[in-house]
This record gives structure tokens, sequence and C-alpha cells, in this order.
């Protein structure tokens, strides 16, 4: 199997923590150039001396707010050409339906949405335009099939990637380009024991309680029956981002832990 990345650039937006960042140290190692991609420098900085003791390519700083069209057209300047882009950068934010203000909609369609959507048009249109080969991943959610009526418009956002994600594959027919979308369940990165620590404050309760009722209550279908650890998402990120995944296109693939039920 096919995993070497030496040569190749990549572009992992939302990468100096969570999954962003496990996927950006996956692909180091697989010997790709990476870009370290956040909003604050610092940051960014300090992931990437994070990573270079097992690099094998070299690391790359993108400080900008992508999730404005201002900051999306400043990295394209400086990066105007990639050969992967992992599209994670977003958000989410637990806000009962009839709480959620039209300026909660705009934020997280801009964020979790336009910045996909704008990377991918102008790097899609350049895998295409100057070379034969290319990966696209779109980071979703099992939020965008099974949608979470805490977070309605979170789950909107990550449908809404699902469907970006198939059209824009759709464009690569008859090449060696591959556009993919990944959607992972619950994941435990750096601000879950901060959102569940509020939480449990707030409920009189604890942390693993919170953490064992996600199981039991929210997410009952779940066969893993815990958190992911990123690595477990990147893991597959970063297959897609290979040359040896190149039949797979187009496709919606669960790492959920198997929330969804739907087997297709």
């Amino acid at each position: 199997m096919d995993l070497d990345l030496s040569g190749k650039l990549a572009l992992v937006t939302g990468s100096t923590r969570g999954i962003g960042l496990a996927a950006a140290r996956g692909l180091a190692e697989m010997g790709a150039d990476v870009i370290v991609s956040g909003r604050e420098k610092g940051a960014v900085d300090e992931v990437i001396g994070r990573l270079k003791p097992a690099a094998k390519g070299k690391l790359y700083a993108a400080a900008f707010d992508l999730g404005s069209a201002d900051g999306c057209s400043a990295l394209t300047r400086q990066f105007p050409e990639v050969d992967i882009l992992v599209n994670n950068l977003g958000f989410y934010e637990p806000k009962a339906f009839f709480e959620i203000e039209d300026v909660d909609w705009e934020r997280m369609f801009e964020v979790n949405v336009m910045s996909g959507v704008r990377l991918t048009r102008h790097y899609l249109k350049r895998m295409l335009d100057q070379k034969d080969w290319g990966r696209i991943v779109f980071v979703s959610s099992e939020s965008g099939i099974y949608v979470p009526k805490e977070m309605v418009h979170y789950g909107f956002s990550k449908a809404a990637q699902l469907f970006i994600a198939r059209g824009a594959a759709e464009h690569t027919k008859g090449t060696n380009i591959t556009v993919n979308s990944v959607l992972p369940g619950p994941t435990w990165v750096e601000q879950t024991p901060v959102r569940l620590s509020a939480r449990a404050k707030a409920a009189g309760t604890t942390v693993d309680d919170l953490a064992s009722r996600m199981f039991s209550e929210r997410r009952p279908a779940s066969l893993l029956q815990r958190y992911a650890k990123p690595e477990e998402i990147a893991n597959l990120i970063c297959y897609l981002c290979s040359k040896a995944s190149s039949a797979t296109n187009g496709a919606a693939l669960r790492v959920d832990g198997g929330i969804v039920t739907n087997p297709f």
C-alpha cells in the first residue's frame, strides 16, 4: 500500500488542535510538506515546533481567519497551489433551535461551509488546470445525517459539506484527483473536557457522568460507546489523502463509531 506523500504539499485548515492537528501530524509523518493553519500566529508556530521532530517534509505557517473571504484570499495568495486540501476548519455550538439568531446561522455558514467552498473553488480549479493528481477531503460529521436538535445550525452546516464535496467530485471525472468527505462522531478533543466541565457544573454532576450519558442518552446508537481519539479520525483522512485511495472518489465515509444506523 503506497502511503508515501513525499513531494506533495498539504493544507490542513484548523490544524492547531483536535482532528486537524492529528491530520497534519499524520500527513507530515507520511512525507508531505504541510501548511499548518490557524487564526493565531503563536498557536501555529507552537504546533509547528511540536510537529518538527517527526515530520519528514517541510512545515509552513499560515495564520489567517479562514472564516472570512479576506482570510481565504490571503492564504491562497501566499500558497497559490497545493496537492492536498483538508477542509477541517469548523466549530460547533450547542444552542436551542428557538435561540439561534440570524447572526449564529450566518457565522456557522461562513466558517463551516464557505471556508471549504472558497478554498476548494480555488485549489480544485488549479489541480484540474495544472496537474493530474490531487486530494480534497471535507471533515463533515455524523451530525450531517443524524441532525442534533440541540444544534440544528451545526447539523445543517455539516450536511451542506456532504453535498459540496460530492458536487465538487463531479468535476474530477477521468482524472487522478479525488474529493471525499469523512463523518466523525463524538471525538475527545482539547475543548471537550472544558465544555463538559461547564455543563457538569451547571447541572450539578461530574464530567465522567456527562461523558457516559453522551452514549446512553444523546447517542445511544453508538457501537463504539466512547469518544473517538483525534488520531482515529485522522487515520481515515490521511488514507484518503494518499495514493492508495485512488479508487475512492465522491464518497462520504463514516468514522462515527456506528451512530448512524443506516447501512448505506
